[in-house]
């Protein structure tokens, strides 16, 4: 039965955790504008390579050393 109290506990502090984290960081990014946007949660590599999901063909390019820019 404790065990049962201790996650529904834990798991909701967590969850309110990262909320505070996600909002920290969207604050930051609002104060740093010349830092540019922060990346979205499952983006993938991001903007910089220009890719959208499997499409990318830079894919795994920086696992290997390789800059094909």
């Amino acid at each position: 039965m404790i065990d049962y109290l201790i996650a529904m506990t834990i798991v909701p502090i967590l969850l309110l955790g990262w909320l505070i984290v996600q909002s920290i960081v969207r604050r930051f990014a609002k104060l740093h504008p010349e830092l540019g946007p922060p990346r979205d949660e499952g983006a993938g590599c991001g903007k910089s390579c220009l890719c959208s999901g499997s499409s990318c063909q830079r894919q795994g390019n920086h696992l290997r050393g390789l800059n094909n820019e």
